[in-house]
């Protein structure tokens, strides 16, 4: 595969035999060529457990101290005073039974985030051969199955990121952007690697996490050595 000159660039800084601490490679990040937009620095975490096994699987989410650069839209599932009460806590869009259709027919994807009071389950779970395969059903371990409508939006909105295995026993996700900084970037780091190791199963044996890279949106990776 044929890289760009930017890419290129950006891989001559790196010494790919090399195993970097985390702060060494965020403030490489920050040397490299810039991209046309602000890009997100990704981290890719393979762990030495099985995802086939339900006691093996590792899911959760933390709230990002810096947040992630992005502004996240909220729907919100539910009725009546919690219906109110999402609006007030600025969900971008509320509803019930009525979305149903705009959602399986008219592909109504406008929003990044799901958040379902208990007794709107019957309903959402309607949705969930479209929600499911796009990751946006709502989960009570996710914290978006929940009677507190105003705590679950607003940790959305300020930075809450969810953690979760891949069918390769691997973690992907965006933990902030490049225009961050080294230091803010490191908090954020720090603190979902340390949700990432407290979510370790019992039934996980030997050497918990295998191998960490970080990498933004459009460069190459960088190991990051974990002891």
């Amino acid at each position: 595969m044929k890289r760009g000159k930017r890419y290129q660039d950006s891989a001559k800084l790196i010494d790919s035999s090399k195993l970097y601490n985390a702060k060494e490679a965020l403030e490489l990040i920050e040397k490299m060529p810039k991209a046309k937009f602000d890009e997100t620095v990704e981290l890719h975490v393979k762990l030495g457990v099985d995802s086939k096994h339900a006691d093996q699987q590792v899911r959760g989410t933390t709230v990002l101290p810096n947040g992630t650069g992005k502004t996240l839209k909220v729907l919100v599932f539910a009725k009546g005073p919690k219906a109110d009460e999402a609006l007030k806590a600025g969900a971008d869009y509320v509803g019930a039974e009525e979305l149903i259709p705009k959602i399986e027919k008219e592909n109504w994807f406008d929003y990044d985030v799901i958040v379902a009071t208990p007794d709107m389950m019957g309903v959402v779970g309607r949705l969930g051969k479209v929600l499911g395969p796009k990751g946006l059903m709502p989960n009570p371990k996710s914290g978006t199955v929940t009677m507190d409508v105003t705590k679950a939006i607003s940790e959305i909105k300020s930075g809450k990121v969810e953690y979760r295995l891949d069918k390769t026993n691997i973690i992907h996700l965006g933990f902030g952007k490049v225009s961050f900084g080294a230091d803010k970037l490191l908090e954020n780091y720090n603190t979902i690697i340390g949700a990432i190791i407290k979510a370790k199963p019992s039934a996980a044996k030997g050497q918990y996490i295998k191998s960490v890279a970080i990498s933004t949106t459009m460069g190459p990776s960088m190991y990051i050595d974990q002891k």
